[in-house]
């Protein structure tokens, strides 16, 4: 079944906010180095500039969109579970959100690729791509199979074929 490709932050353990990096420049008022949580996550994992992302010059988070990746590592892999009340997850939590973030993407691509009017041997080839990324449960050793796995390679090179359908 197909996961929701939404962010819902109020199911995330505000993972965006601690694993990624931020240069500052155009997009980020500041420099944030990955896996430190961000200055602006206040107690409750929220964002204390929130309303004002891109007043503050955090115009990068105000656009972000991890495809529902952080909710599902969050609820799915850990069960709720956080890295800021067990700092012991921080670095799984981590390796999981980055290849979620793969996972989602790709299912992103591959959704959009279903609108298309492809030919049989296309299509097949994107159904086939698309149940390697929705197995039945994801895990920590999962994720980390799926990378090696060879998908994300096939995916790669299928969307070029994809040209003279779009």
């Amino acid at each position: 079944m197909l996961p929701d490709l939404r962010s819902d932050c109020q199911s995330c353990a505000a993972l965006c906010c601690m694993a990624l990096a931020f240069d500052e420049g155009e997009d980020f008022a500041i420099d944030k180095p990955a896996g430190l949580p961000c200055p602006n996550l206040d107690a409750g994992m929220g964002c204390s500039l929130y309303g004002r992302l891109e007043a503050e010059g955090f115009r990068g988070c105000a656009r972000y969109e991890c495809h529902g990746a952080g909710q599902r590592v969050t609820q799915e892999l850990f069960e709720g579970r956080n890295w800021r009340d067990e700092p012991e997850l921080a670095q799984p939590m981590i390796a999981a959100f980055a290849a979620m973030r793969r996972v989602h993407d790709g299912l992103e691509l591959l959704v959009a690729a279903g609108r298309l009017d492809l030919p049989a041997s296309l299509e097949a080839e994107r159904e086939d791509l698309l149940e390697d990324y929705l197995p039945e449960e994801w895990t920590e050793a999962t994720l980390a199979a799926f990378l090696d796995s060879g998908a994300p390679a096939r995916l790669a090179a299928f969307l070029p074929r994809l040209r003279d359908w779009v």
